[in-house]
């Protein structure tokens, strides 16, 4: 009974992630990141791979990329103000 409850945790958070990266993905695409950017292969800008693996183990990675991606003269800025979505594309791109 025990295993039961723990795979229904694990699919219910699996669902989660996956939900909240779908909403990540659809905000980027709003946003524009898409055209010069992509999840694994260099284009324009640097893969999000190469971005994560770049700040990857930094405590101030999260904050250089908001900063980046918000007010760095060299990248267009994402349109949005809400902090939330900003965050999600931060967690997304640092994830992957």
């Amino acid at each position: 009974m025990r295993h039961i409850a723990v795979l229904a945790v694990a699919a219910a958070i699996g669902w989660t992630f996956n939900a909240l990266a779908q909403d990540a993905e659809a905000l980027l695409k709003k946003e524009g990141c898409m055209k010069c950017h992509s999840v694994s292969a260099k284009k324009e800008g640097p893969a999000f791979k190469d971005v994560a693996a770049k700040y990857k183990g930094k405590p101030d990675g999260a904050a250089t990329v908001q900063k980046q991606i918000t007010s760095a003269p060299s990248h267009p800025h994402v349109k949005t103000k809400n902090e939330k979505d900003v965050k999600a594309i931060v967690d997304y791109v640092l994830s992957r």
